[in-house]
């Protein structure tokens, strides 16, 4: 699909705290691409919003953003129990799509997802925008140069205590009610340090993994320990606690390679480890777009014109949910 105009039209279905930095304002401030219209259920919170962000319309109804001819493509950022249903409307109505992570409630909708657009002939995109910062793009450098050498394993550490911002009832807080969100807070963190893996080092073969609920809070696991293999042999494991002491909070990932290792955190600050044994520990940082998904909706844009490629689509996307899922259930 080739929109083979400027500017490219956005619907936006779904407005809630992603929408308000992380990505809507990416979109309309982009020299290539405007919002035309935001949809919420209750409509005094879509007209809130269309106002704050100088948005033309609001509705209540997904049907007049899918029923208007002049959107190219719709923003899915409401909860993963809907996305696929969203998506297939998009599909339907001929129009690309632009949908949260993770990508779906299960790999099953995924699949689903990707061969509806498929047949329709459009793209398929999932906000998985770590595969434009510059901090993960280091990552990506040192590994491709060679720097660390071969890569033996990869190891992620995720400690978060119980936050009481954290533990709203499930249908106050749907990012731990497994029947919204496929999962708990391990599918809606750890899915973004999947998905770069995948970008890293190729797709994950093979997961497995022992999930279990210790603290009792909300339905949702709270404790994921997980061993994974990707198709190039290199190995990973990792542990995903929401529920330690403040002295325990940790977020690192760790690449272990035949001269040397790279650690980073996924979420928070931006920086980068480098230690070898020919050079010892040099440390990056990174400036980061005000609006996170910046990058990753220029090339968006970019491939909707013609002249570029998103490198986060659905296919990729639905690895990921993939490894969740095999590591989960």
């Amino acid at each position: 699909m080739k929109t083979k105009k400027v500017p490219i039209v956005w619907g936006v279905i779904g407005a809630g705290d992603v929408c308000e930095v992380k990505s809507v304002p990416a979109i309309y401030k982009n020299k290539d691409s405007i919002v035309k219209s935001v949809m919420r259920r209750d409509l005094s919170k879509a007209k809130d919003y269309a106002s704050r962000h100088k948005i033309a319309n609001a509705y209540d109804s997904a049907d007049k953003i899918f029923d208007d001819p002049e959107i190219d493509i719709v923003y899915i950022s409401t909860p993963p129990s809907t996305h696929a249903e969203y998506a297939f409307r998009a599909a339907k109505a001929g129009k690309a799509a632009y949908v949260e992570k993770p990508m779906a409630k299960t790999y099953q909708e995924c699949v689903k997802m990707v061969e509806a657009f498929e047949s329709a002939n459009l793209p398929l995109f999932v906000a998985y925008y770590r595969r434009t910062l510059p901090n993960f793009l280091k990552v990506k450098e040192i590994v491709d140069a060679g720097l660390i050498g071969e890569i033996r394993y990869v190891n992620i550490e995720m400690n978060k205590t119980l936050q009481p911002n954290n533990v709203a009832l499930p249908r106050e807080n749907w990012r731990v009610n497994p029947e919204v969100a496929g999962g708990g807070y391990f599918y809606d963190l750890a899915s973004h340090q999947f998905d770069f893996l995948d970008f890293l080092l190729g797709p994950v073969a093979e997961a497995k993994g022992f999930s279990v609920n210790q603290a009792g809070m909300y339905k949702a696991e709270d404790m994921v320990v997980a061993s994974f293999r990707f198709e190039n042999g290199v190995l990973g494991s990792g542990s995903w606690a929401f529920n330690t002491g403040k002295v325990s909070d940790k977020d690192l990932t760790t690449i272990v390679g035949s001269k040397g290792q790279i650690s980073y955190p996924s979420f928070g600050e931006a920086k980068v480890i480098l230690e070898t044994d020919k050079n010892g520990k040099e440390e990056f940082q990174f400036k980061l777009p005000e609006h996170i998904q910046a990058n990753l909706i220029q090339t968006i844009n970019d491939e909707l014109l013609g002249f570029g490629k998103c490198p986060s689509n659905g296919i990729s996307g639905a690895r990921t949910n993939f490894v969740l899922e095999s590591i989960l259930y």
